[in-house]
């Protein structure tokens, strides 16, 4: 039992960030039917912006070191520290968390510049030509993030007070049920954001304007409603979805220049599975696949079926399109 509910958890993180990502997707393909593959080129960007950021809060000076008398020695200090002492050093600590808020415009602008510089002009275009632009776009992203930060990934550490793990175990009477905390509250991100998202669709005009947009354009253009500028503004939303899942996921993966592509197959994949354009379909299939890829994990499981949990994404994909062609949710 505590192997299945570790299991489990481990799943559920992991189909966090695939369903984050596949909700952006979603949205992008319902609102405007365009196949963005550079959308986890945004992953990426909100996760650099992590980097960035900590980077900043650490530039540093050297400054003598006390603790040594009886020679001069200097040690690189953060200004932040110089300047405000152990409060500089809890804004440092807290790095990532401060990112979230920095990373909310940013990704919101890089958002709209990328929906109003490029992909408005292929909104009638065939679909291979968007996936053509689009990733060659995330090949441009992911080439100045490289050129910029090196080609090795850049650890980043959570905060202090939540970097240790917490015994679930002992809540409901299983022994050694120990998790990280920090993948514990990247679920619960996870599960606000994708609550957030659906409340903001359902339960304001503006998101009810854009659900009817995404099922009659026309119509909802002859009212006077301008739907395009809700569309490029969803695009925004998007991509700060995208941007904060990157932003959260930084210290559990390590950021590089290539991790945008890691996400992006599993993430079309999962939206495909859950049925291009259903936003509940994204998600359930996220956590879904999430699930199965970590039970496959298991060593118990590789040692019958060696390889087992490089695949079986694929496998399961290919069974469930085998018989729903158009996703668990998707509309006949």
């Amino acid at each position: 039992m505590e192997a299945l509910l570790l299991q489990v958890l481990n799943g559920l993180d992991k189909g966090g960030a695939y369903a984050l990502i596949a909700l952006g997707l979603t949205l992008v393909f319902g609102t405007l039917g365009v196949v963005n593959f550079a959308h986890g080129a945004l992953f990426m960007l909100g996760a650099f912006v992590a980097v960035s950021v900590e980077k900043v809060l650490t530039i540093s000076s050297k400054v003598r070191d006390e603790s040594i008398t009886f020679f001069e020695a200097y040690k690189e200090t953060p200004y932040l520290e110089i300047w405000w002492g152990d409060t500089g050093s809890a804004i440092i600590d807290w790095s990532v968390p401060i990112s979230i808020i920095i990373a909310i415009p940013i990704m919101l602008a890089v958002g709209i510049a990328m929906e109003r510089g490029l992909i408005k002009y292929f909104y009638k275009r065939e679909h291979a030509d968007q996936i053509l632009v689009t990733f060659g776009l995330a090949i441009v992203i992911g080439e100045i993030i490289k050129a910029n930060f090196g080609a090795n990934a850049i650890p980043q550490a959570a905060p202090e007070i939540v970097a240790g793990s917490v015994d679930i175990g002992a809540a409901i009477g299983l022994d050694g049920v120990v998790y990280p905390w920090w993948r514990m509250i990247y679920l619960a991100f996870s599960l606000s954001i994708i609550g957030g998202v659906f409340a903001f669709l359902h339960m304001t005009t503006f998101g009810m304007v854009v659900r009817a947009g995404m099922h009659d354009r026309e119509t909802v253009g002859l009212l006077g409603i301008n739907i395009e500028k809700r569309f490029t503004i969803v695009f925004g939303l998007a991509a700060v979805v995208a941007g904060l899942a990157g932003v959260m996921y930084t210290p559990i993966l390590p950021p590089d220049y290539n991790m945008g592509m890691d996400f992006l197959v599993l993430s079309f994949l999962v939206v495909v599975v859950g049925g291009m354009g259903s936003l509940g379909g994204a998600v359930a299939a996220g956590f879904l696949l999430g699930i199965l890829q970590s039970f496959s994990s298991m060593t118990a499981v590789k040692e019958v079926i060696p390889g087992i949990d490089q695949v079986i994404i694929y496998l399961v994909a290919v069974a469930i399109l085998l018989f729903r062609p158009r996703g668990l949710f998707g509309k006949d």
